[in-house]
């Protein structure tokens, strides 16, 4: 490579002055900074296209939404109740023949428990059949929180 071919001529600014070049990484980093905000920009569009959606709809269908939501929610909730209910229900059935046959309350949750902590750790405990395969795959999804639960 020739020294003339390596030589630039610089440009004298508008009021005569020799402009100060820049070090090639100033460059480099002057292209990566603006990639990087075309990127956020791009991210910023599809969240405003998607906000545009959402308020293209009429208030109506918006609406029609949210009372399903409400619905759904209405429905989780009723079936808690109705799960807690159950399990009140039995664990009072459990109380009552355990004190018949001279057992404690405290021995009865301690076995409970024990069933409980076997089926979290267990593969495939289901409780003699009481378990069905896919009442242990949601349990399984929610494991975490079911140990910290029955500790």
């Amino acid at each position: 490579m020739s020294i003339s071919s390596s030589l630039t001529i610089a440009q004298l600014n508008p009021d005569g002055s020799v402009p100060v070049p820049t070090p090639p990484d100033a460059a480099a980093n002057a292209a990566a900074e603006a990639l990087q905000r075309e990127a956020q920009f791009e991210a910023l569009q599809t969240q405003v296209e998607e906000l545009q959606e959402i308020l293209a709809k009429p208030l109506t269908e918006i609406l029609a939404d949210r009372e399903k939501f409400k619905d759904a929610a209405a429905a989780w909730d009723s079936f808690g109740a109705m799960w807690m209910l159950s399990q009140r229900a039995m664990k009072r059935v459990a109380l009552d023949l355990a004190a018949q046959q001279g057992v404690s309350e405290e021995e009865v949750v301690a076995r409970a428990m024990r069933h409980a902590t076997d089926v979290l750790n267990g593969d495939g405990e289901n409780l003699g059949g009481t378990i069905a395969a896919a009442q242990l795959a949601h349990i399984a999804r929610h494991r975490a929180l079911l140990r910290k639960q029955f500790r």
